[in-house]
């Protein structure tokens, strides 16, 4: 594996301070850095940054796919869209499936794991499951009552490679759930749900420790009481600090103010940036068959959207096809905050939220997971490098 020393580059350290500086990668990690001129006689390739930000890579924890690939259909799909996150500035990804628990899942799921230590793209710490403990069926999801048996298969059926579990609080039976989940390290993740304060409350106290594609299919509880404005897991969520949330932050699906909100409430360490990209992700604008058996039109700066006039929801959000740089570009034009917090939501706070002790900061022995960026006209990945080997 090469070594390289990075130098004349802005070294952006998440949450902390940009400064001038110099980073060498060596045997695939973060061997040193420094401020200022790059000392003499440090060995490895020479890379002049002339002047332009080094940051860790993206972390994505809630992703179905890039370009025309979905990670629901197996591991020549998720092989083929890992070697395309490179250019986007992603590092790491962690693929979500939304278990159908049909003949094809029971096969998929498998296979998916057994792809993953074979992927060098990307680093890959496991999947994501949405579902099927849900409430509300929102993208296809399956809405079960909380079965801890079923669980133990799904993990199984994983090879144990999960990171993350989306579950709805006021599924029958979650708490014994998100308990096991807890048990097996596996993060328990609040999404698709209506839930009551209560019901989240006792989610959260069990283990349930984050927010994904926060406000969307959260919907608002109804008014029963006129003049009382009704509360749920929305403001249960944004009230306790020990829970963090993230955001499609593609100004489509979550308005800018709500994104605000949230980091008025938490702060950028509690508030993290994903794509929950599922087709059309990095792709040129036009109009695409999919696998979902209806055509959807992708255009410039918006989410896909059903493209059927004779589909009953024709022109509806066909989920999203944003990509981790433009999602961070957005945040850095849209928050009036110091450029080094809002690299921490795409970084060190989704490393936080996996408990990943070893990326998203810039730090000497942590894996070489960097990304020089050009930002003219928008930002975008100049050079990408994973556990210190170039994919982009």
């Amino acid at each position: 594996m090469a070594d390289y020393v990075l130098h004349n580059v802005r070294l952006v350290h998440p949450g902390k301070k940009i400064c001038t500086g110099w980073l060498r990668i060596s045997a695939g990690v973060i061997a040193d850095l420094g401020e200022g001129a790059v000392p003499e006689g440090l060995s490895g390739e020479q890379v002049d940054g002339a002047g332009r930000r080094l940051t860790p890579g993206l972390i994505d924890v809630h992703t179905h796919g890039m370009g025309p690939y979905n990670y629901d259909r197996g591991a020549d799909e998720l092989r083929a869209a890992a070697a395309l996150l490179g250019q986007y500035g992603t590092t790491t990804v962690v693929p979500t499936v939304v278990p159908q628990l049909d003949d094809t899942m029971w096969r998929v799921l498998p296979e998916l794991a057994a792809a993953l230590p074979t992927i060098t793209d990307v680093h890959i710490p496991g999947l994501h499951l949405e579902g099927p403990f849900v409430a509300i069926t929102g993208a296809a999801c399956e809405t079960r009552d909380g079965d801890v048996g079923l669980l133990k298969e799904l993990i199984a059926a994983c090879d144990g490679h999960v990171s993350v579990m989306s579950i709805a609080p006021e599924v029958k039976n979650i708490i014994p759930v998100i308990e096991h989940l807890v048990s097996e390290r596996i993060r328990p993740f609040i999404t698709h749900t209506r839930a009551s304060v209560a019901e989240t409350q006792a989610a959260i106290d069990a283990g349930a420790c984050h927010a994904t594609h926060f406000y969307d299919v959260f919907p608002v509880p109804e008014e029963k009481d006129l003049g009382v404005r009704p509360v749920g897991a929305v403001e249960t969520i944004l009230a306790n600090p020990q829970v963090t949330c993230d955001f499609i932050c593609d100004g489509i699906h979550v308005d800018p103010m709500a994104v605000k909100a949230a980091l008025a409430a938490k702060g950028v360490e509690g508030v993290s940036l994903i794509t929950d990209a599922s087709f059309g992700a990095g792709m040129a604008p036009g109009t695409y068959e999919t696998p979902w058996g209806y055509p959807v039109e992708v255009k410039p700066g918006n989410a896909p959207r059903i493209a059927d006039p004779e589909h009953t929801y024709f022109g509806a959000l066909a989920g999203s096809a944003l990509t981790m740089n433009r999602g961070m570009d957005n945040l850095l034009r849209w928050l009036d905050l110091p450029e080094e917090q809002v690299w921490s939501m795409g970084t060190r706070s989704p490393a936080k939220v996996l408990r990943f002790a070893g990326r998203g900061h810039l730090v000497a022995g942590m894996a070489a997971d960097v990304v020089l960026w050009e930002d003219c006209p928008t930002l975008t990945a100049a050079a990408t490098w994973v556990n210190g080997r170039k994919v982009f």
